[in-house]
């Protein structure tokens, strides 16, 4: 016979941003239970390259979010930062022809202006900073916050420390609700949790959760591959991207695209992307988008042309419309509150996530306007 739970919240979803609401949730005094159909991490956050970026991110709601993650990352780091394999290694985006360079100068200038360290380096320093990059780049920006993390460990160190209760292999079938249209819980296909509160961290899935309740979130899939090398001893110090990656995430289209990223690790491999396309959840692997990305690396680093590549893998980004997440709560279903969409910067963005929805959830202002992020900003016409 199922046993009926009773918390203060119901969090949906075991990802890394699901781990972070249930971290500082806990934090602020609440009882939180963490229901997830799959196993801890195994969906989107299983899947990254556990990237903490400011570099990527143009002046606004999302970077602020961005600068308020990257302070609650380095606070998590000084307890947890070898079980997550925190690294702040920074990161580099290099340009290969001078308009490219004076485009990203003037981004960067922009991001200096909004609290961003984005430091200006000369084509001649470069190699001071890579020294195996390719020759004849025309420069590029440093940028000493960009950190990084092992996404799977994250994920699971912030749920053990959260003290939360997890519910894995557990699916959600319906949100309960009052008379009074109030979030009473949710039912799930071993019984019914019931409680005041419930976030939506489904990621990719947070349009499905968000209808069990009645309303509309549009949260559709962004399919990328990441290629993984054999481990080498460490010749790429920084997380390096060309230019164009910023221009490619920010893009709208549903087409594939792909721009080099380039990335060692604390194991030893070398990560490779990164690709973007809206092909629903097509779990296919593509050849032809892999090899792209293995020669955008080259470009970049011309030594991995003789590295073997051991293995490929795929995930699916949570993208909205407008390329913001949508958090806090939904005003069409009191006690309903979203916390998904992050597309590709949902390790990064997750622990500024989980400290807005704890705010609300305790009744305290959040640190950030989330207006932003009002998950109700979608309407009809917009679909």
């Amino acid at each position: 016979m199922s046993m009926r739970l009773t918390c203060d919240v119901v969090i949906v979803g075991a990802g890394m941003v699901g781990a972070a609401c249930a971290l500082y949730a806990s934090r602020a005094g609440l009882d939180v239970i963490v229901v997830d159909r799959g196993p801890v991490a195994g969906g989107t956050t299983g899947a990254g390259e556990g990237n903490l970026l400011v570099s990527d991110k143009e002046p606004g709601p999302e970077l602020e979010l961005a600068l308020l993650s990257g302070r609650l990352w380095t606070e998590l780091a000084d307890d947890l930062g070898d079980l997550i394999e925190y690294e702040a290694k920074g990161g580099v985006v290099v340009a290969a022809a001078p308009a490219e360079l004076a485009a990203l100068d003037r981004f960067a200038a922009g991001q200096r202006a909004a609290g961003v360290r984005a430091e200006a380096v000369d084509a001649n320093r470069l190699r001071d900073l890579e020294p195996y990059l390719a020759p004849g780049l025309a420069g590029g920006v440093h940028y000493p916050q960009d950190a990084q993390v092992m996404p799977t460990l994250a994920a699971a160190h912030l749920l053990r420390v959260s003290g939360a209760r997890l519910s894995t292999g557990r699916t959600v079938t319906g949100v309960l609700r009052g008379a009074d249209g109030a979030v009473r819980g949710v039912r799930t296909d071993r019984g019914d949790l019931h409680a005041p509160a419930v976030v939506n961290a489904a990621g990719t899935w947070g349009g499905e959760l968000a209808a069990l309740a009645g309303v509309r979130l549009p949260v559709l899939p962004r399919r990328g591959f990441v290629l993984v090398t054999e481990p080498l001893p460490r010749r790429v110090r920084h997380k390096v991207y060309a230019a164009d990656y910023v221009a490619d995430v920010a893009s709208d289209s549903a087409a594939l695209g792909t721009s080099p990223v380039v990335e060692g690790t604390a194991a030893g491999p070398v990560l490779i992307g990164a690709s973007r396309e809206r092909v629903g959840f097509d779990r296919s692997f593509a050849l032809p988008v892999v090899r792209a990305l293995a020669a955008g690396a080259t470009r970049l680093f011309p030594f991995l042309s003789d590295v073997r590549a051991v293995r490929a893998y795929l995930g699916f980004r949570p993208y909205l419309p407008d390329h913001l997440p949508a958090i806090g709560p939904d005003p069409r279903v009191p006690g309903l509150l979203h916390a998904c969409g992050h597309e590709g910067a949902g390790i990064g963005l997750a622990t500024g996530t989980g400290q807005l929805i704890a705010r609300v959830l305790s009744g305290r202002a959040p640190e950030l306007d989330l207006t932003p992020f009002a998950p109700e900003r979608f309407t009809e016409e917009a679909a």
